[in-house]
């Protein structure tokens, strides 16, 4: 019986990497960095901290055939797919249930599907203290990431005192979250150097997030014993859900808990971190040329400069000319021609494309 385990959420739709990204195949089951889906790559970071075994994936009905496709390693009774999405704190909250069933005494990460980290062994360092602190201390410890830049886009987590020392490294009270910043304010974040990403990763044990669960969504919490209780008698999963999954309460955990829980601790990454949420941070991983374009794919560029064109079809020929800041991806049934400008719109053409009924298979 293990005493650790790990749940990663991979339900997201990843819209701001359409058109390559699709409801059925999104982001985190695509090589969008790296030559493996970001799920899988997830994954084998865990190498030497948590077995495959032991890893649970939390995604929707309409990917879990493609999750199991891409990480052919895993359980597949381990692999859970939500019939509809309810946020986060639904997640942890079933993620709660099933470690629970294995293990009442064990612990478990709870981790997004789709970052970028190149440093697996200061990832798996990191996670080991933040095990170490949440089986010693009843205790949710999440991992801050060390901001690089002003982020406006990125929660941020106030450090505050020492709680002590584990596996290695130290391990900080929090003393609040804070949402997305504006520029000025995100700068004296920077500034002050007590505040860090926060990067959507927690450990803790079962017992110390069910006390949480109970006290701060009860309501969601106790819609979710009757998973648990047809568990016990018997029942499969998949009509368990079914049935009771569309009625939860749809809310962030970080709305739900970790901004309310007084015991919340932080450990700073050992590690890099991109989250790479939308198409010009494909940058930040694959190389320029001279003109600062980055490509992926088949391509000729000729006076045009810091344009993103990503391709998977080598049959299929981009050309560029006279053109600057575009992003440029092009997919066997859809293409996407975009000034990086307006990348962050690009889950609003998505959902534009979707309502109509010609076009919502594209999506």
């Amino acid at each position: 019986m293990a005493d650790r385990y790990v749940v990663i959420m991979a339900g997201g739709r990843g819209e701001r990497f359409w058109p390559e990204s699709r409801l059925a195949c999104p982001k985190q089951l695509l090589p969008i960095v790296g030559d493996k889906a970001m799920l899988a790559q997830t994954i084998d970071r865990l190498d030497g901290l948590v077995p495959a075994k032991d890893v649970f994936v939390i995604t929707n009905v309409e990917q879990r055939a493609a999750v199991l496709e891409v990480c052919p390693e895993l359980d597949p009774a381990k692999v859970i797919g939500e019939p509809v999405g309810r946020d986060t704190a639904a997640a942890v909250g079933l993620a709660t249930i099933l470690v629970a069933r294995e293990n009442p005494n064990a612990s478990f990460a709870m981790l997004p599907a789709d970052a970028v980290i190149h440093n697996a062994e200061g990832l798996r360092s990191t996670l080991e203290t933040a095990f170490a602190a949440a089986e010693a201390n009843p205790v949710l410890a999440t991992v801050g990431i060390t901001a690089a830049f002003p982020a406006t886009g990125y929660g941020y987590i106030q450090q505050a005192d020492v709680l002590g020392e584990f596996a290695g490294r130290a391990v900080f009270n929090v003393k609040r979250f804070v949402e997305k910043p504006d520029l000025a304010t995100a700068q004296s974040y920077l500034d002050s150097g007590d505040y860090f990403w926060n990067a959507g990763m927690f450990v803790w044990s079962v017992a110390s997030i069910t006390a949480e669960l109970a006290k701060n969504t009860p309501s969601l919490w106790s819609a979710l014993q009757a998973i648990d209780t047809g568990l016990a008698a018997g029942t499969a999963i998949d009509p368990l859900l079914e049935a009771h999954y569309p009625s939860l309460e749809k809310i962030s955990v970080d709305y739900a808990i970790i901004e309310k829980a007084e015991n919340v601790v932080m450990v700073e990454s050992g590690f890099d971190w991109d989250d790479v949420g939308e198409w010009p941070a494909v940058e930040r991983h694959y190389p320029a040329d001279e003109s600062g374009n980055v490509v992926r794919g088949s391509t000729h560029i000729q006076d045009s400069s810091n344009n993103i064109v990503f391709s998977r079809d080598d049959g299929h020929l981009i050309a560029l000319l006279g053109v600057q800041d575009l992003i440029v991806v092009k997919t066997a049934d859809a293409t996407l021609v975009c000034h990086k400008d307006k990348a962050q719109e690009i889950k609003a053409l998505v959902q534009a494309i979707g309502a109509k009924e010609a076009l919502k298979h594209l999506v």
